[in-house]
């Protein structure tokens, strides 16, 4: 049964890359086992509350998992890969007990020391395909460090960038009324409404590729985007009517923006009614706070 062994090592080996591609290396795509990781993790952290502080702290928890995931199936994949020719393929320094060695344990040591690039020296593969497999583990083990440090490297940015435009958001929602869209001589309200709908695009470009962002969430609301998204679709419906033509492209823009946005929400709201008020509320409550309006400034 020593084939089936390393068959089950290969295969899991294979999962856990064709995870973190699809997780990492694919436009728009997101692997099974890093999703259901996120996801499961962002549903215990309601347990005690959408605000609480283990609600704060799913986001960040749910990556180390994730990548801890990786690396505990990638071990236990090698390990099976070593199992078989333990402890007859491996040369052990000197004093080194093989008749009593546990071969579970000496191959999971071995798998470790390896991925890890520790390579300690003290077990040394004899055969001349372990020679070939041992380092192929070693810049595994490398990579999947390396991408580890990108993935963190490239979501916290787009998670910057999402805080910036939420709390663009609420300051437009503390110092511009309304009504200002349904005046005529206001000549700069296009170009607030044009720039919205450029970090919108960028938001939903953001979630699109970097879904997991979608896990964390932001106390504040003033800094929340879920919270304060539904403003913004307010200027947008309230710009549609204003006297001033500039201002009502640059609100079809805007709408247009997020409905693209909430194209990407529909995938985690399949039950909820497909218009935008809807959704964009869904999304306010899966985070925990109430959808913001414009009532600040009325």
């Amino acid at each position: 049964m020593d084939w089936l062994a390393r068959a089950v090592g290969a295969v899991t080996i294979l999962y856990v890359l064709r995870d973190i591609f699809h997780t990492l290396g694919h436009p728009e795509g997101h692997g099974t086992l890093s999703r259901f990781v996120l996801s499961t993790i962002w549903r215990l952290s309601t347990f005690r509350g959408k605000r609480g502080r283990l609600a704060r702290l799913a986001g960040p928890v749910a990556l180390i998992t994730v990548i801890m995931v990786w690396g505990t199936l990638a071990i236990l994949g090698w390990a099976l890969v070593y199992l078989p020719s333990v402890p007859t393929g491996f040369v052990y320094a000197s004093g080194s007990e093989t008749d009593v060695t546990n071969v579970v344990l000496d191959a999971l040591y071995i798998s470790m020391s390896t991925i890890s690039t520790l390579g300690f020296g003290d077990v040394v593969p004899a055969p001349g395909w372990l020679r070939v497999v041992t380092p192929l583990e070693a810049l595994f083990g490398f990579a999947l460090l390396t991408v580890a440090v990108s993935w963190v490297l490239q979501v916290y940015p787009a998670l910057a960038r999402r805080r910036v435009l939420a709390i663009r958001l609420s300051s437009l929602r503390r110092t511009m009324s309304t009504t200002a869209l349904r005046d005529a001589e206001a000549t700069l309200i296009a170009a607030v409404l044009e720039r919205l709908s450029t970090d919108i695009i960028q938001a939903r470009i953001d979630l699109s590729e970097y879904s997991e962002t979608y896990y964390f969430r932001d106390e504040d609301p003033n800094c929340s985007l879920a919270a304060m998204l539904p403003y913004a679709a307010e200027l947008a419906s309230i710009g549609a009517a204003a006297p001033r033509s500039d201002t009502r492209f640059a609100a079809k823009l805007l709408m247009f923006a997020l409905e693209g946005f909430t194209e990407v929400l529909k995938d985690r709201f399949p039950h909820t009614a497909p218009i935008m008020s809807d959704l964009l509320a869904a999304y306010a409550a899966d985070h925990g706070h109430d959808p913001v309006s414009g009532q600040a400034n009325e």
